[in-house]
């Protein structure tokens, strides 16, 4: 069947492909119904070009669609071959001047914080970097793909509407001149009749709703296939989907995540191709399987040809808009064909029916249509106007059909608003012409339908559904906020009726909203459902910006801010006549004055937190005043008619509200209110609830009397009683036992003197105080900077924003606070200047109470390390504005005296009421403000003004004659040195202090100037006095510190005299019980130190005690005790690898060999611990306890814990540091096997002699132990064995059982990790692990000390140097548990390597060997053949000659490798003997190898290259001898210093010309190095075949970043997924090891690995980072670390904004530059292998961590 397809596809492309493009086109030139043509065209060959089978092949289809289809349109519009037509339109038309790019997703765009109109207007990269924005305030986002680049548009930027691209292009021409002028006469009416003809076609297949006939192209044959079309949508998950597809096409895992990929990027995609019955099978399976939760998936069958037009239909959308790109003039023309009317009137022009069906499209179309839109009336200014009301008029039928759609709004038409309402001209055009306002807000009111009965609005439980339709209603607000983002300049007659009628609407919503959610009081039980409160305050929050802005937009013009008071004072007398009906009048009296008000009480009735009416008109009576409207036009003000009453009622109800929730009233109401509380405070909604809540008062109190004011304010407090009857506080005190009733009393009279303190103090927005905007944001910086230094980040948190995304605060921050950077962590802070501290007011209004209690404590803090009294004044305030003026009164009202006056006496007779400290200090704050403000009265007072504000004189008069209550001053006095009350003694002081300065300022006032000043001084001396004695006290004080400090000192003397004996023992002990050796062991000043060898410096070893953290014990380390083990953790590491793309072989096969390690390093073992010590039988029992625990959780619940016990691993108990074995403590076991040496020791020469004769005899054994087991002594005769060999004999293996025991495990887990097999202790590769791992983790160490130029010796962290010595040693003591003749095979074969014989075949040439790894195997594994030997030799001869001879084996692959470019710049010929040497050797090599290296002349340059290239081999040989034989390192090594080499030699017993190691052996050496360059990989390396690794290794880095993070997202957005076709990758991610970009987190990349689905990253890490990685995921600005498939954790990225602060999740979008710092620092951790470590930590510290599934990134 197929191959039938594919043959005859094949012969129809044959005929297709005979078109011509030419003919066709001259034929409809010629044709009278044009239409009639081009249909019978397409319904002919388009059915014959796409969809010829079940998987499309979009490349096949596109160039046949080009060469037969879209060619003859391209002809007849061009009149000419297109080839030459296009070109030459393109240069008759001007370029132009806007850019309108379409962001691609994820793709960098900028916006200016300068010059932008609003946020709105943004950059596409290129154009940003030409513009001067570049040096602005920009800020960075990704787009989420759909808008377009503003570059162009003079409308969108303040300043700089160019980049240096388009500047050019705004040529002098008028702007509206007709782009038609410039195309031939024909072009114009042949373009409008092909326009006309395709954009018709295209949308009329598009919008055609019968699934098989077709619109005017029925086909002569017409064949019965058929596509099961499905379709996307928002409520399936891709797991739901691809489960379906599976059962229902039967297709595979892969296929189907393939069509699930396709139909969530393109909207549809076909399932299944066949007959009718076959496709609708499957339709009818998937809607069956996917309608039991939801709605079921979209599936239909449509007939193939069909699917075929409209294939072609969006690829003649797409071709519409490439080909207007050629012209202006084109352009206009698709316009106009696309906005004329139709025959059907009104909504009939193409554009109005596509837009109408948007919400029937699938996703890909949409976006082609959307890209058309957006290239052609976008981009014409004329018809973006005409397109612009097409949409304003058809607003509400789109809006509706976005309700009822399901896709997200970046796919809808409904999203274009943003393009066209944020034009401030056409936004002004729309609302005046099409009254845009009243109709979002129309449209917004039709869509809450729910209200109770008086018409408020009613949200019902907020389900998922619920939310969903409420998210996309919100849409609708936004588009609000866009026409209203750039206020009107000047205001036209209609504009200014227009904008009132939206008002009106607006309002009518506000209505709905006022009172809305109320709540009553729950006494008795708690309430059993959580009422819904979320959706009130989501509409809230989104409507606040609005609120505001429709605010400003009042503000502009007078007489609209008259009449919007009015209509909001009338809307507002309509609610409020709903509300009062049935609450009795009654009379309060107090002091003298009575009041009428109505019985209420919060704690009974209903009350509601949504106010927007009141708190609306309380906006704008502060705008009265700030535009001085209020005193212009008073007559035409309704002022008269407020009522005060009425305007506070509600707001104070409010509060009230707020302070019985505190006072604990209200528990039983649950949570929902605590929420709403919070929220009405929070930052977010404060602006238009709590703030403007309080600046009602203001206005109500500003309008009556302050002593009414007060005394219903008592009332609606339910304290009115307390206060007005005399004594009332004691009864109360006394009948009340119950301690809960009192308490909430003291926190209500608490928040009421809070309340007060806010009202007077609260004047620092512009209109209530004389104050500007930005006082107005230094007063919230200074306060939320008196909490504690701050992040930039967390101020612009702390401050609200405007419309912008503004909160004005650059412009003021460097006035009140001075910047610190951050150091390697952490983040930048802003620290409060000292001189701001005088304006911190305890009581601001924005604190909540943990930031009141915490500023407290840090500004008295502050004003104690200053010297200063800790008192906290209220500061000093700025003058109200008039129309506020008369608020002060109520400071000085008889309530208020009152009310301070009967607290003060609480607290004067403190045993008989319950009163709190609280209460006292906010009286005492208002006694201070009461005097701040007549202070301020009397300095600024002009001749002729009386001061009415007396509240000194009010505060020193006795009470009257019944009670004769004593004066508040008089009080105050009393309470001043009340022990009880230390705290607030200062604050009293001060009030004392102010109120004498005021008496002073009154009498100057009325005699002469002169007074003051005396004052002034006698305070001053008076406050000097004040100081000089507190100095003097701290003097003495420090006196008295020293001498006690003196006498302790003498006596600790004495007593240590006294038991010398004694501390001379503990010293002792102290000096044996540290762990570390080199530190204590007796040095041997004088003579040279030696590392190795029969000349190696002897060293008694200290003994060495340890303590177990686990049982306390302490412990000698000893040969045969029980072992101590340290915890420690072994990994696979690729951070030394040349060669990341290496492949292992499979070690499980027996075969794979690891003998020799390759230069390349590519993949090696690396051993850390943290250093603490056990004893192995604890660790055992902690291990099987972790083990138990983890069996018992697997029933309970699945979840993946940091470490994973199947694999051995677990937390070290002390510091939880992820480890997954353990290393036993050794004493240095060489001593063990060191014999006497008694002979002479042999020189290289004979001891390779000897050794190779004993590596014979081994081989010659086991062969005949092969062969046959009879008569073995006779042939030991027969052998001519060596002197004092002895291969029969067997070594005692001197270990205790438990440390045989630890040197297996720890042995058996180095195998099992580092060659990802199962543990198998008898495994002859087991020795070779481990010796692999002591020498790589030696590597790595002496890498990090090169890197960061540290010396070799005495700078290591202690765990690193315990882990090395016991590494080490254990390596050195492993053999003694594997088998020996496996052992002795090893070190035949390695030293085979250096030394040939006739056995061993076959191995890895000289280049393509490790020298370290070799020379530490063959250390290591020499005592398994030595212990035979009893000839006399020692074991450190043994040594040395293998040193020596790794070390000549390392300088010829130096020397052949060195790639030495001679330059004549720096050579110092000096022929030193080294140099003369080196060249000697360097020309024996050439004959050696057949004159194939290269010739060189300069000793200097090859003896530097040696110098430079061995210097690793001998650093890291250095360590090893130094862990190994335990001889400390000579203070040289100890320092970065000068002649590093020489000493390292000496100390290496080498000499420092190294060269004359092969003079002084040169009779067995000469034909060592022959057989080295000999070997064939040598030759083909010299003769250029090959590649080998040269010499010095360089270190592996991270890979470079650029400075600027911009540049990494460009990148990012460029990088496609390399799986589905060219599609953008969601989650770019890079690898910061070798630089690959990799697509993240998406079902298209998912690879299998050992049997399980993982991510991109996942994947990559095994080939790269063999298991760890280092990811920086570029969206999301995160550096991601992964180790294995079930450890991960995310980590702060290098990328820094100018205040110090990472972005991570770029939501801020400030700049982001790269900090070298930090990116060393995650350098530093990838070299010190401690990724998986800090991952373990993240984890434990994090439980989320755990849950994620990392594999899928």
């Amino acid at each position: 069947m197929a191959a039938d397809l594919e043959a005859e596809v094949q012969a129809i492309d044959k005929n297709l492909l005979e078109c011509s493009a030419e003919e066709i086109a001259v034929k409809w030139l010629q044709a009278n119904d044009l239409q009639k043509e081009v249909y019978q065209h397409l319904a002919y060959y388009v059915p014959k070009i796409y969809c010829r089978g079940p998987n499309p092949a979009p490349q096949r289809e596109d160039m046949l669609a080009q060469h037969v289809l879209l060619g003859p349109m391209e002809w007849y519009l061009c009149g000419e071959d297109p080839a030459f037509g296009f070109p030459k339109l393109e240069q008759a038309n001007k370029p132009s001047h806007l850019c309108g790019r379409v962001f691609k997703v994820g793709e960098p765009t900028y916006s200016c914080r300068d010059c932008a109109v609003d946020p709105t207007c943004v950059l596409c990269m290129e154009c940003f970097l030409g513009s001067i924005h570049r040096e602005h305030r920009y800020r960075m986002t990704t787009s989420g793909g759909g808008g377009f680049c503003d570059c162009g548009d003079t409308e969108a930027w303040k300043e700089g509407p160019y980049c240096q691209k388009h500047e050019l292009n705004t040529s002098e021409t008028a702007e509206e001149e007709d782009p038609l002028v410039h195309l031939p006469e024909d072009m114009v009416a042949r373009a409008y009749n092909i326009f006309a003809i395709t954009f018709k076609y295209a949308v009329d297949i598009l919008t055609w709703e019968k699934e098989n006939e077709l619109p005017g192209l029925e086909m002569i044959e017409k064949s019965d296939t058929y596509y099961c079309m499905l379709f996307n949508d928002e409520v399936h998950t891709y797991e739901q989907v691809i489960y379906t597809l599976q059962k229902a096409v039967n297709c595979t895992q892969k296929e189907a995540i393939g069509f699930a990929t396709t139909v969530d990027r393109d909207g549809r995609r076909s399932v299944r191709y066949g007959d009718f019955q076959y496709c609708d099978q499957a339709k009818s399976v998937i809607v069956r399987n996917t309608s039991r939760q939801t709605k079921p998936l979209k599936v239909q069958v449509m007939h193939s040809s069909i699917v075929a037009h409209q294939s072609f239909g969006l690829k003649l959308l797409t071709w519409l808009g490439s080909v207007i790109g050629y012209s202006d003039g084109l352009r206009r023309i698709l316009c106009q064909v696309g906005l004329q009317e139709g025959p059907d009137g009104e909504n009939s022009s193409l554009v109005d029916k596509l837009m109408l069906y948007d919400s029937k499209l699938w996703k890909g179309a949409r976006n082609v249509y959307h890209q058309l839109f957006m290239s052609s009336l976008l981009m014409d200014l004329k018809y973006k106007k005409l397109f612009a009301i097409r949409f304003a008029r058809n607003y509400r039928q789109l809006q509706r059909d976005y309700m009822e759609d399901d896709h997200e709004r970046a796919v809808s038409v409904a999203a274009l608003s943003v393009q066209l309402f944020t034009v401030p001209t056409l936004a002004r055009m729309l609302i005046t012409e099409e009254n845009l306002m009243t109709t979002i807000i129309k449209t917004f009111m039709d869509h809450l339908r729910h209200r109770d009965i008086q018409g408020r609005f009613q949200f019902e439980r907020y389900t998922a559904l619920q939310a969903f339709k409420f998210r996309r209603v919100q849409s609708l607000i936004l588009d609000l906020k866009y026409v209203l983002i750039s206020k009107p300049t000047e205001w036209s007659d209609d504009l200014r009726c227009k904008f009132l009628e939206g008002f009106d609407a607006f309002l009518e919503l506000l209505k709905c909203m006022q009172g809305m959610d109320p709540i009553t009081r729950q006494v008795g039980q708690h309430i059993e459902m959580e009422p819904e409160w979320e959706a009130a305050f989501t509409l809230q929050m989104k409507l606040t910006l609005v609120i505001s802005m429709m605010q400003d937009w009042c503000a502009l013009d007078e007489k609209v801010m008259i009449e919007a008071y009015k209509k909001c004072l009338t809307v507002l007398m309509q609610c409020h006549s709903g509300f009062t009906d049935g609450e009795q009048p009654i009379v309060l009296s107090m002091c003298g004055h009575s009041v009428e008000t109505i019985r209420y009480c919060v704690s009974q009735e209903k009350v509601s937190i949504h106010l927007p009416v009141s708190r609306l008109l309380a906006g704008l009576h502060v705008l009265l005043s700030k535009t001085e409207v209020a005193y212009k036009f008073p007559e035409l003000l309704p002022l008269s008619e407020l009522s005060p009453p009425m305007l506070i009622e509600h707001p104070l109800r409010c509060l009230v509200l707020c302070a019985q929730v505190h006072a604990g009233m209200w528990r039983r109401n649950g949570f929902s209110l605590v929420n709403q509380i919070y929220y009405y405070h929070n930052v977010k909604c404060r602006r238009e609830m709590f703030d403007k809540d309080i600046v009602m008062l203001q206005t109500g109190v500003s309008m009556m009397d302050p002593n009414h004011f007060l005394m219903i304010m008592l009332s609606r407090f339910e304290l009115y009683q307390i206060f007005s009857t005399p004594d009332y506080g004691k009864r109360f005190s006394t009948e009340n036992t119950n301690k809960d009733v009192v308490q909430q009393n003291n926190t209500l009279i608490e928040e009421m003197l809070y309340l007060i303190i806010m009202i007077v103090g609260e004047r620092f927005s512009p209109g209530i105080g004389q104050v500007n905007a930005t006082d107005e944001i230094k007063r919230e910086i200074i306060h939320q900077l008196s909490i504690r230094p701050m992040a930039h980040s967390e101020l612009v948190k702390a401050l609200p924003e405007d419309e912008n995304r503004e909160t004005g605060m650059e412009s003021v921050i460097e006035e009140v606070a001075c910047f610190k950077k951050p150091g390697l962590t952490g983040r930048g802070l802003y620290e409060l200047k000292p001189e701001c501290a005088k304006n911190f007011n305890l009581y601001f209004y924005h604190f909540s109470r943990a930031e009141q209690s915490k500023a407290e404590e840090a500004q008295r803090k502050l004003k104690r390390q200053n010297r200063e009294d800790t008192a906290l004044p209220p500061p000093a305030l700025p003058p109200f504005c008039p129309l506020f003026a008369s608020l002060v009164n109520i400071l000085q009202s008889d309530v208020m005296l009152c009310i301070m006056g009967t607290i003060l006496q609480w607290a004067v007779e403190h045993n008989g009421y319950a009163w709190s400290e609280s209460m006292l200090q906010r009286v005492l704050h208002l006694i201070g403000m009461a005097l701040q403000e007549e202070k301020q009265h009397l300095e600024n007072l002009s001749e002729e003004n009386v001061v009415t504000f007396t509240f000194t004189q009010k505060i020193s008069k006795p009470g009257e004659a019944p009670s004769n209550s004593p004066s508040i001053l008089a009080m105050l006095e009393t309470l001043q040195n009340a022990p009880h009350l230390e705290v607030h003694k200062d604050m009293i002081r001060w009030i004392l202090k102010t109120f004498n300065t005021i008496k002073k300022l009154r009498e100057s006032s009325s005699s002469s100037p002169v007074v003051e000043t005396e004052g002034n001084i006698m305070e001053e001396s008076s406050r000097d006095k004040d100081k000089a004695e507190r100095k003097r006290k701290a003097e003495i004080a420090r006196l008295r510190r020293e001498k006690i400090m003196a006498q302790m000192s003498e006596m600790q003397r004495h007593f240590i005299n006294e038991n010398k004996e004694l501390f001379q023992q503990t010293l002792e002990e102290l000096d044996t019980s540290t762990s570390g050796v080199h530190e204590n062991s007796p040095v041997i000043s004088d003579a040279k130190l030696t590392a190795l060898g029969p000349e190696q410096t002897r060293v008694a070893e200290p003994r060495q005690v340890v303590m177990c953290i686990l049982c306390q014990e302490e412990q000698e380390v000893k040969v045969d005790s029980r072992a101590m083990v340290l915890a420690a953790f072994i990994q696979r590491s690729t951070v030394l690898s040349k060669n990341r793309n290496k492949i292992t072989p499979d070690p499980d096969t027996e075969k794979y060999d690891p003998l020799f390690m390759h230069p390349d390093l590519s993949c090696g073992t690396h051993t850390g611990s943290c250093g603490h010590i056990m004893h192995a039988h604890c660790w055992q029992r902690y291990f099987d306890a972790v083990q138990a625990k983890e069996q018992r959780r697997q029933q309970r619940l699945r979840v993946h814990t940091s470490y994973d016990v199947e694999n051995g691993e677990f937390l070290c108990p002390l510091c939880e540091c992820l480890s997954n074995t353990v290393i036993p403590l050794l004493p240095p076991p060489r001593v063990l096997f060191n014999r006497l040496d008694f002979s002479s020791q042999p020189n290289l020469t004979q001891w390779i002699k000897t050794v190779s004769q004993q590596v014979k005899a081994l081989h010659l054994l086991r062969n005949e132990d092969c062969a046959s087991h009879s008569g073995h002594s006779e042939k030991m005769d027969q052998l001519q064995l060596p002197e004092g060999f002895r291969p029969d004999f067997k070594l005692k293996n001197p270990y205790s059982e438990s440390i045989k025991e630890m040197l297996t495990t720890f042995g058996t887990a180095t195998y099992k990790v580092g060659l990802k097999v199962h543990p198998n202790e008898e495994d002859p590769r087991v020795p070779i692990m481990c010796w692999g791992s002591c020498a790589y983790t030696i590597q790595t160490i002496e890498r990090i000390l090169a890197d960061e130029d540290k010396p070799l010796f005495g700078h290591l962290p202690c765990r690193q140097d315990d882990c090395l010595t016991s590494l080490t040693r254990f390596a050195a003591a492993h053999w003694t548990v594997s088998s020996l003749s496996a052992v002795q095979g090893h070190f035949c074969t390695l030293l085979a390597s250096l030394v040939p014989n006739e056995k061993n075949g076959n191995l890895p040439c000289i280049l393509d060997i490790d020298m370290f790894h070799l020379l530490v195997s063959l250390v290591l594994s020499f005592p398994a053949i030595h212990c035979q030997d009893f000839s006399g030799v020692s074991l450190g001869t043994g040594d040395l000659h293998l040193f020596h001879l790794v070390t000549m084996a390392h300088i010829i692959q130096i020397l052949l490798t060195s790639s030495t470019e001679e330059n004549g710049m720096d050579q110092e010929n000096t022929n030193s003997e080294e140099e003369v040497a080196v060249l000697t050797l360097y020309k024996f090599l050439c004959q050696c190898t057949g004159s194939a290296l290269k010739e060189i002349s300069s000793g200097w340059h090859l003896w530097r290259n040696l110098k430079a290239g061995i210097m690793p081999f001998l650093r890291c040989s250095a360590l090893f001898f130094h862990y190994l034989n335990g001889v400390p390192a000579p203070s040289e090594i100890q320092v970065n210093g000068a002649n590093q080499f020489e000493h390292l030699c000496s100390y290496l017993s080498l000499p420092n010309n190294l060269t004359c190691l092969f003079q002084e052996n040169s009779e067995i050496l000469n034909p060592l190095i022959e057989s080295w360059c000999n070997n064939n990989e040598v030759k083909r390396y010299l003769e250029g075949k090959r590649h080998a690794i040269s010499y010095a290794r360089e270190s592996n880095k991270l890979i470079d970043l650029p400075d600027d993070y911009s540049c990494l997202i460009n990148q990012a957005s460029n990088f496609s997924c390399p799986k589905s076709g060219g599609d953008k990758s969601r989650a770019p991610t890079l690898c910061l090891v070798c630089g690959t970009m990799l697509c993240s987190q998406s079902y298209c990349c998912q690879t299998e690995l050992e049997g399980e689905d993982v991510g991109a990253c996942t994947a990559h890490t095994y080939t790269c980072g063999s298991g760890v990685g280092i990811f920086l995921r570029v969206r999301e600005c995160q550096v991601l670390f992964l180790a294995g498939k079930t450890k991960g954790c995310f980590y702060p990225p290098p990328y820094l904004d100018d205040y110090g602060e990472t972005d991570q999740g770029l939501r801020r979008g400030n700049p982001l530059h790269l900090c070298k710092e930090r990116f060393k620092k995650i350098q530093k951790l990838w070299q010190q292998h401690s990724i998986t470590e800090e991952i373990g930590h993240a984890q434990e510290a994090n439980q989320t961590l755990v849950g994620i599934d990392w594999q899928h990134l």
